[in-house]
């Protein structure tokens, strides 16, 4: 299985930025996609989810600003991020669980990580 990120960068607060993560392979279906965030000094924490049937959740810090969705055609999950502010910086993880089509195991796997800079 492989992750690819992107669309982190630098934006001012109150702006907005659109993470996405595709993921591939092809033994695998995918069923939980989810973003997780890590900033300077702090742990990892979950930031929003969706499982292959559309439902989601949220941290309540982003709730009402951060919507997450996903395109099960192409595999890929993305974050769009409104009225961003500065202690949303962060190094932005995508995080994808691969289920086998073979055997009833599942395997969970992290993106590389974008990072995601606002400036206040």
């Amino acid at each position: 299985v492989q992750l690819q990120a992107s669309g982190g960068g630098l934006v001012q607060a109150g702006g907005s930025l659109r993470l996405s993560c595709a993921a591939s392979g092809s033994s695998f279906n995918f069923n939980f996609m989810g973003w997780y965030r890590q900033a300077p000094g702090m742990q990892r924490e979950l930031v929003a989810a969706i499982t292959s049937g559309g439902s989601t959740n949220y941290a309540d810090s982003v709730k009402g600003r951060f919507t997450i969705s996903r395109d099960n055609s192409k595999n890929t999950v993305y974050l769009q991020m409104n009225s961003l502010k500065p202690e949303d910086t962060a190094v932005y993880y995508c995080n994808v669980e691969a289920r086998s089509r073979s055997r009833p195991v599942s395997y969970y796997y992290w993106g590389q990580g974008t990072l995601v800079t606002v400036s206040g």
